[in-house]
Formats: structure tokens, sequence, C-alpha cells
């Protein structure tokens, strides 16, 4: 699983924010919608890893708006929530473009299984853990070590680490970790990316495996 933003469109406000909270502290970026308009506008604007609809919105059906965007050609993963389990729902969901279905109620640990499991699908890699030197990243459990020792990292570090060890020995733009790591409020403008890079490169400790490359980015890569 690389760094993964997520649509998440519900119209519960306290499931929403529920399931929201509970994808950011697992190092998720979440942009939230409650209608099938404002996940239409965010679909159009920002690019997404993959997304979670509800399917009955006060507006209409998630199914609708999915097909619309798939024949707009967006091809973002969509797992779809529903209280409904009729078998026939959910053949329309998945015929409307859908990649998985989960019933409500639903036990979070489901949820973020399926995650990982289109995040990885979209992004080519099946593997739960990643590596680069004595680093080790283990994307299910949302931990990572050196040289054996656990490193206390924040959700957005680990984020952070995560993609650019996914990416190693590419350069990493400031622009492309903004939009993996961070939701749809980051201000393109501010120092954020170097700040939480800087605070990551500290609890990496030597010698330093992320680089700075002058204006063009970061990289992650053992050298010497």
């Amino acid at each position: 699983m690389d760094a993964v933003r997520v649509l998440l469109l519900e119209d519960d406000l306290e499931l929403r924010r529920s399931v929201a909270d509970v994808l950011r502290r697992r190092a998720y970026a979440v942009d939230e919608a409650g209608t099938l308009a404002e996940a239409d506008v965010r679909l159009s604007v920002n690019s997404y890893d993959v997304a979670v609809f509800d399917r009955a919105l006060p507006d209409g059906d998630a199914a609708e708006l999915l097909g619309d965007v798939r024949a707009r050609g967006c091809a973002v993963p969509v797992l779809f929530l529903s209280a409904r389990a009729d078998i026939h729902d959910r053949v329309r969901g998945l015929d409307a473009g859908g990649d998985d279905y989960l019933v409500k109620p639903f036990a979070m640990d489901e949820l973020l299984a399926r995650l990982r499991s289109l995040a990885r699908r979209q992004g080519g890699g099946t593997d739960s853990t990643l590596s680069l030197g004595d680093v080790e990243i283990d994307l299910a459990r949302v931990e990572a070590t050196r040289g054996g020792r656990s490193m206390l990292l924040t959700p957005k570090e680990f984020a952070l680490l995560v993609h650019l060890v996914r990416n190693a020995g590419r350069v990493c733009s400031r622009s492309e970790l903004l939009e993996h790591c961070w939701d749809e409020y980051a201000d393109p403008s501010s120092n954020v990316v170097d700040v939480r890079i800087r605070l990551l490169r500290g609890k990496l400790g030597e010698p330093p495996i992320i680089h700075t490359v002058r204006g063009a980015g970061f990289v992650a890569e053992v050298r010497g």
C-alpha cells in the first residue's frame, strides 16, 4: 500500500466522522463528502487512490454517480457501503463499476483490510511489508522499525515514509507528496512537507535514507 488518499462519501455525519478519524489514524489522507454533488466536484478536481461510497444519499444513488464518472474515464477503485444486503442491490453496484461491497453494520478491521486490498491492486503491489536498508514497514499494523527499533511516527510521517520507500530511488516532488499524503485542505504554498520530512528524518536517525534533491524534492535511498 502506498500513501493513500481516500474520498469518503457518507451522509450520516456521525458515521462519516468516525470512519474518517479511524482512517486518518491509520495514515490515510481523507476528503469527505455528504452528497453526490459534493463527491462529484471532488472527483473532478482531485486524484484519489480509492473511494468509499455509501449507496443511498439524499440526492440519489451513488451507483448512478459512479456510472457517470466511469464514463468520464475515472478509474478510482470504489468500495460501496450499504445497509441493503439484497444480492440484486450488490450486483447493481458492481455492474455500475464498483470494485467491492461491504454491508452495514461493518467491522472497521474489515473495512481497512478491503481498502488495503483495493489500494494494493491499484498500485500493482501485493506485499504487506516494505523495506529499505534496515528500515522495515508493516503496512497492516501501521508500524515502522529501523535496525529492529520501533519508531513512534505520526500518521503523516508514516504516510510520507511509505510513499518515499515505495518509490525508493525516484525523486518525489513536494507537490506529489502533498497530493498523496494530505487532504484537500493542505496549503501548497506552505512548508508543511519540509517540516514533516525534517521530523521524520530525526526519528529515522543515522545514516540518513531520505535525501533532499535541490529544486526537485526528496528521494529515499541507501547511500554509501
